[in-house]
């Protein structure tokens, strides 16, 4: 009986042993299981982190090379627009791509000049900024009616306002147009002066000379450049606008031809 009992204590032993041992094993293999589990979790975590942290620097990257480009884009617009208010969008696109624009001769330009009469009398009744104000209200009045037919403005000079069709584009417009539209200048400072009157103010009163021939245009300088046309053409223009009458759209003989029969006007010879 007592062999019995202590092999049969000795079994008992053995097995609880061998389930200890069993369950230590699988406990072991439980933990293992669970630490490789942390790992990929931890890892998957720092990778995730990671992940979001270049994402992060690189939408930031993206935002700020799209912000600098917006901002380059803005300002290459603006010289582009202050470029083109200065010259003609022909010359400078050559300016923009040569460094430089070459002169042309243009067998056909029709010229305007106007001159305000009395301009030094009536600027001594008005102050220093009621007349630049003045001026600017006239001139953008005439920026308005040139740029709707066509014409191209050269240059303001004091009082006086020259512009050109026919370049740098010969077909941009017609020497009708640029009648028509000293017509609309001079209509436009008639209801000024009606204006301006009827409040006591001084007002201007202005002559328009027109003529058309051969120019060559271009730019000239370095520094402050701007677009500019020469010849006996521009010069006979001056002297159309300094012998005009007063209200009046005085044209050349030349101009004269070439719109003789267009029954928009009516002609009043001059000698």
């Amino acid at each position: 009986r007592m062999e019995v009992a202590r092999t049969y204590q000795e079994r008992m032993l053995a097995d609880s042993l061998t389930n200890v041992r069993e369950r230590y094993a699988r406990e072991l293999a439980h933990q293992e299981q669970l630490g490789a589990e942390r790992d990929r979790r931890n890892l998957f975590l720092f990778s995730s982190m990671g992940v979001l942290v270049v994402a992060g620097g690189l939408y930031g990257r993206l935002r700020h090379m799209r912000r600098s480009r917006e901002a380059i884009s803005r300002e290459r617009d603006r010289s582009d627009e202050l470029l083109h208010n200065i010259l003609p969008h022909e010359v400078a696109a050559e300016l923009k791509e040569k460094g430089h624009a070459e002169a042309r001769h243009f067998e056909q330009v029709t010229i305007l000049f106007t001159d305000f009469k009395g301009f030094t009398q009536a600027s001594e009744l008005l102050s220093p900024q009621e007349l630049v104000e003045e001026l600017n209200i006239c001139f953008k009045a005439f920026d308005k009616i040139i740029a709707a037919r066509g014409i191209e403005k050269i240059k303001t000079i004091g009082d006086a306002y020259m512009c050109a069709g026919g370049l740098p584009d010969p077909t941009a417009c017609s020497p009708a147009d640029v009648v028509h539209a000293a017509l609309e200048m001079q209509a436009f400072m008639a209801a000024r002066k009606a204006l301006r009157d009827a409040h006591g103010k001084p007002a201007f009163e202005m002559r328009v000379g027109i003529h058309t021939g051969p120019v060559v245009a271009g730019i000239v300088g370095v520094t402050k450049f701007q677009y500019d046309i020469w010849g006996d053409t521009v010069n006979t223009a001056s002297r159309m606008e300094s012998s005009g009458a007063v209200g009046r759209v005085n044209i050349s003989g030349a101009t004269h031809a070439l719109i003789e029969h267009d029954a928009a006007f009516v002609f009043d010879p001059r000698g």
